[in-house]
């Protein structure tokens, strides 16, 4: 499948924008009503209302949510939903989501209102989880349908689904199963009632029968649209994951603030240089710090030019490009000891420009306080004043600066504002270290260095470091110290199993570990049988969570038994099976995830902080906000701007990051079959039909309300 690499994500233009709506001209209607583009969610603190608030954040779309369980909550009436401004009347939200079909009293005057919103603005509901019933255009699953578990079952995207809102997905919507003992889904599954104007865009098998049963579908009724889910999810689910943006898709009309992509970059650390082996039989790795045994040698683990070739077919095969991290005196030293012979840096500088290429550092040295290997663990060194001695600023300099210079003679396709300090040293690391080096900083201003990576297994958020914006890394369970199979389960089990199975008893001392294993994994078989599917699971996961940060392995994956490919193979996999060809993976250097990171929270402050103004007028929609934050906007596929196509293509739509020049921008979007936000058989501001019954509690199993963490199968 295509991937889309590149340095800049979305196109960028004006902060004032007058957006076209669909089935609409350019020109606003002085009688048509304004109306927010904010969506309103009304959450009882279930997950599925909290899974939809958190695509909503993580995208940047503004909305409110309002929590049911609290006295102090404002009341859902008309002077909520609507009002005037400057004589034209102003629908405050683009879109409601519920936590089912109706969660409030009987008789509720709150239902009554939002039902007559709905109606006279064409706002369309989302029921986040409900119970399958007439009220929501299905029958009761007791006719013919299943109540019940769907952990580990294939559900499909409808051929309606993949016309309209699911249009990304290629069909399959596979249900976690990351525990046979713990209930991780709950579902109805139902056919529509009769009569129902009802359209399944999601559905599954009905077990016992030949008949399909809708998961999440579309009822139109009494001049209302309500997108009907009717099973239960969390917000990190695979199921839902995938589900997502069409949910915000059909909300919205394909029209609205933020954007989203499914992000993947893998960084690739310590190439040119060797990664110290892990030893079986002493429990560590000879030539770290904290393998103080005087037996302990290292066995270095190094690629080789066959390694370099067959990366390089494999990302021609994908589609996909690495990042090297590379230490060049690993290659400056091996051709001292070698009669200046080094093939692997000569294979490598030949094929430089198939990858991209970070500054890891010349020697790959800890770049923080002075360590006291002395002691396991290792302490900082203090001055005689007790002050702790710290890696002078030349020091660190001299380690940037030697690097990029060897990259440069070498030709290496380098962005010289980007840095992976050895080990992230220089930033804090506890319990040793709590700041960072103060020298780090003054540091990277000497080399013009804007982009830090960072652990974000440490440090989730970006953050300044002198001049420098961090950009956390994903760790991979795929070990540093380890080129074999073999090696990788025997460190594993090491870690992961209790002292009585000869572990570390990590997983005792801190039961929040999230890979403990009940008992040691075959040598032969722990690796592709349960290690493999479960980093896969976890990487896929940040995949399909619009996140951009990258992964970071080591160079000793690469090499020997090359055990990074099965779980980069996986995630590519996977994705290529569940994903239509228009909805790629986006695959971005370090410096473009960094601005995509930057860019992101200052919108978000900006929202947060009420400086946003966005509405639509009849056919025009304007976005106000403060200067210098970049909106980020989505608009159907088809949307123009001066005759030409609006932003960047991707899942059926088109995206851009939108900045201030002064200038508003004017996007003429397509006419749809139904214009958003509409239904077929709407009745206008006609009054409200009564509204029905509060819909019965739907069951919420364990694994739903606490999130079950990724598994190996099941």
């Amino acid at each position: 499948m295509k991937r889309i690499s590149g340095t800049t994500l979305f196109t960028t233009g004006a902060l004032v924008a007058a957006l076209v709506l669909p089935g609409t001209t350019a020109r606003a209607d002085d009688t048509a009503p304004r109306i927010d583009l904010r969506v309103l969610v009304v959450s009882d603190g279930g997950p599925a209302t909290d899974a939809i608030a958190a695509e909503l954040d993580a995208a940047g779309t503004p909305y409110t949510e309002i929590d049911l369980a609290r006295a102090d909550r404002p009341v859902i009436d008309a002077g909520y939903l609507a009002d005037t401004v400057d004589g034209r009347n102003r629908a405050k939200f683009q879109a409601v989501v519920l936590p089912n079909d109706n969660p409030f009293p009987a008789n509720s005057p709150e239902m009554a209102a939002l039902v007559a919103y709905e109606r006279s603005y064409g706002v369309p509901q989302v029921d986040a989880y409900t119970y399958a019933r007439p009220e929501a255009g299905l029958q009761y699953p007791i006719y013919g349908g299943y109540s019940g578990s769907l952990d580990g079952a294939q559900a499909q995207v409808t051929a309606a689904g993949r016309s309209g809102p699911f249009g990304y997905l290629d069909g399959p919507v596979p249900f976690e199963d990351n525990s046979p003992s713990v209930g991780e889904s709950y579902a109805y599954l139902s056919t529509p009632a009769a009569g129902a104007d009802f359209i399944p865009y999601v559905d599954a098998a009905i077990p016992g029968t030949t008949r399909r049963g809708s998961l999440v579908g579309e009822y139109r009724h009494d001049g209302r649209r309500e997108l009907v889910v009717t099973f239960v999810y969390n917000q990190y689910q695979q199921q839902f994951r995938l589900l997502a943006r069409g949910i915000v898709s059909w909300m919205t009309g394909g029209v609205h603030l933020g954007a989203s992509r499914n992000y993947f970059a893998v960084h690739v650390d310590d190439v040119l240089a060797a990664d110290d082996r892990w030893n079986s039989t002493l429990n560590c790795t000879p030539g770290d710090v904290d393998c103080t045994d005087p037996n302990a040698t290292p066995d270095p683990i190094r690629m080789t030019p066959a390694d370099v070739d067959h990366a390089v077919s494999w990302q021609n095969t994908r589609g996909f490009t690495l990042d090297l991290a590379y230490n060049a005196a690993g290659s400056v030293d091996h051709r001292e000891d070698n009669n200046g012979a080094d093939p692997l840096a000569d294979r490598l500088v030949a094929a430089r420009d198939e990858f991209r290429w970070i500054n890891h550092t010349y020697t790959h040295a800890f770049l923080g306080c002075e360590q006291d290997t002395s002691v396991v663990p290792w302490r900082c060194a203090t001055l005689p004043n007790g002050s702790v001695k710290w890696v002078s600023r030349q020091a660190v300099s001299d380690e940037i600066a030697l690097n990029r210079v060897w990259g440069q003679t070498a030709g290496l396709p380098l962005d010289n504002q980007e840095l992976v300090t050895g080990e992230h040293s220089g930033l804090r690391v506890l319990p040793q270290q709590n700041v960072d080096n103060p020298n780090l900083g003054p540091a990277l201003a000497d080399n013009g260095i804007t982009w830090l990576a960072s652990d974000n297994s440490r440090e989730h958020d970006q953050r300044q470091v002198g001049p420098a914006t961090t950009v956390p890394r994903y760790p991979m369970n795929v070990f540093y110290n380890a080129g074999r199979a073999a090696e990788q389960v025997d460190e594993y089990n090491w870690i992961y199993t209790s002292r009585a199975q000869g572990g570390s008893g990590i997983c005792e001392d801190n039961p929040a570990t999230t890979t403990c294993l009940p008992a040691p994994l075959d040598l032969t078989t722990g690796y592709a049988g349960h290690i493999v599917p479960l980093e896969r699971r976890i990487a896929l996961g940040h995949v399909l969570s619009n996140d951009p940060k990258p992964h970071f392995i080591h160079q000793s994956n690469l090499a020997e038994d090359r055990i990074a490919y099965p779980v980069l193979d996986g995630v590519l996999d996977s994705y290529d099976t569940l994903f239509a060809p228009n909805t790629p993976v986006v695959n971005l250097r370090m410096a473009d995830i960094g601005q995509e990171l930057r860019r992101r929270a200052a919108w978000r402050s900006a929202v947060r902080d009420g400086l946003v103004t966005a509405y639509r007028v009849g056919g025009t929609v304007t976005v106000e906000g403060p200067s210098g934050v970049a909106v980020p906007a989505t608009m159907p596929e088809g949307t123009l701007r001066a005759g030409s196509a609006f932003g960047e293509t991707y899942a059926g739509g088109r995206s851009a990051w939108t900045s201030v020049t002064g200038a508003p921008l004017t996007l003429a979007l397509p006419s749809p079959a139904v214009p958003a936000g509409a239904s077929s058989t709407a009745t206008g501001t006609g009054g409200a039909t009564p509204a029905a019954a509060p819909a019965p509690a739907a069951r919420v199993p364990e694994g739903v309300a606490e999130a079950v963490p990724p598994g190996a199968g099941g």
